[in-house]
Order: structure tokens, then sequence, then C-alpha cells
């Protein structure tokens, strides 16, 4: 019973550790022909009907930088619907003044959400090459504040081509920017595949050790 306790908590631990270091990034996409939308909630809405449909493609991403539909699914780049979350956590140490921004390729515009909340949109042909240099051409929001506690990010797009790399990153209290990451130092309560994959293996381990013990005379 000892041994049994043991793996479950060495279990336990392994996901918690795991969780607790990286924010976790779904990058999705779509075929949507859509054109340019009115509103950020429409930009959702349009993006997010794309991915209901039959052939639509979902990866866990390592790191939010230069990534792309053809880079990540080897697919067509042109003619796609985008969508990033990113689920993430701030510590007590880490609440305050938050700066976000996105460099994007998205062709008929994009828009951010902050826990649901619309951070903003634009129309236009966008795409970032790289730099931040035109504000027209990216994403950029500062002065936000962001409380301890787990926080989702969302990035929607449509692009009609040409499918270029795309960026997110963070800033904390006025520190440097950093990309989203497996190991950017936030944390989340979204435990990713692998650590479910441990939490199982970690939990048939001590099933094995048990019922070894029960069947000793």
């Amino acid at each position: 019973m000892k041994i049994l306790s043991q793996a479950l908590v060495l279990s336990t631990l392994g996901l918690a550790g795991l969780a607790a270091q990286a924010s976790v990034i779904t990058f999705e996409t779509a075929s949507s022909t859509a054109g340019a939308q009115a509103s950020a909630a429409d930009y959702r809405s349009v993006v997010n009907a794309a991915l209901a449909q039959p052939g639509a493609k979902l990866a866990d991403i390592a790191l939010y930088d230069g990534i792309s539909n053809s880079s990540v699914f080897g697919g067509s780049n042109s003619n796609i619907a985008f969508r990033s979350t990113i689920d993430f956590g701030v510590a007590a140490g880490q609440a305050g003044s938050w700066s976000l921004r996105a460099g994007v390729d998205f062709g008929k515009g994009g828009a951010v959400f902050l826990d649901g909340v619309a951070l903003g949109f634009k129309t236009n042909d966008m795409w970032w090459g790289g730099n931040y240099n035109d504000p027209s051409q990216s994403f950029s929001f500062s002065n936000i504040n962001i409380s301890a506690g787990q926080h989702k990010l969302q990035i929607f797009g449509l692009e009609g081509c040409c499918d270029g790399g795309q960026q997110a990153q963070f800033s904390i209290n006025g520190a440097g920017f950093q990309s989203f990451a497996k190991t950017d130092g936030l944390i989340s309560a979204v435990p990713e595949p692998s650590s479910y994959a441990l939490m199982l293996a970690g939990l048939a381990a001590a099933g094995l050790v048990s019922r070894r013990r029960a069947a000793k005379p």
C-alpha cells in the first residue's frame, strides 16, 4: 500500500510539474474563403464555423514563433482560417501590467480575445514581415491589467495568401517581450497530452505493484 501511495504521489507531482512550467498552445486551421469581417465577434464566429467543418487541423505547439499552416501541417498557403488558443497562468508575482503582441499574416484581417473579451480587431491586409514597426500590420496591446490565475488568449484570422510565419509574445511589467512557449515560465492548469500520458503510466505502474502484492501468500 505504501508503494501504491508513493507511485500515485509521484505521478501527480509529475503532472503538476509539467503543467506548471508552460503555456499550452493549440494551433488550428481550416479552409475558408470568407472576407474581412465587421467586428471581432464576427471574426470569431466565422473562424469557429470553418473549424467545425471536416478537414480542420489541430496541433499542440511548443513555441509560438514562425508558425504557419504550411509549416505545421504541410497544408495549403491560401484561403485559411486560423485560431490560436494560448492557455496560461499568472503567478502572484507576475500579476500587473502586461503587454501582448502578435505578428500575423492575415490577408483579410483578424481579432484577438483575452478571457473571452475582445482586445481588438483589424480588417486590413496584415503581414508583419518579422517586425512590429508598422502598427497596422500586427496586433499590439499595452497596459493590460492581468491578475493572478488562469487566462486564455485567442487569436482569430483569415488569410487569402500566402501563409507567412506568425508569432505571439508577452511582456510582464515592462520587461522584455518573449514568445509564448512550453518553456516560457508561465503556469497552466490545462495539462498537455504528454502530461496525461505520464499520469496514466504512473497509475498503471501503481496498479501492477498493488496486484502483485495482493497475490503474494
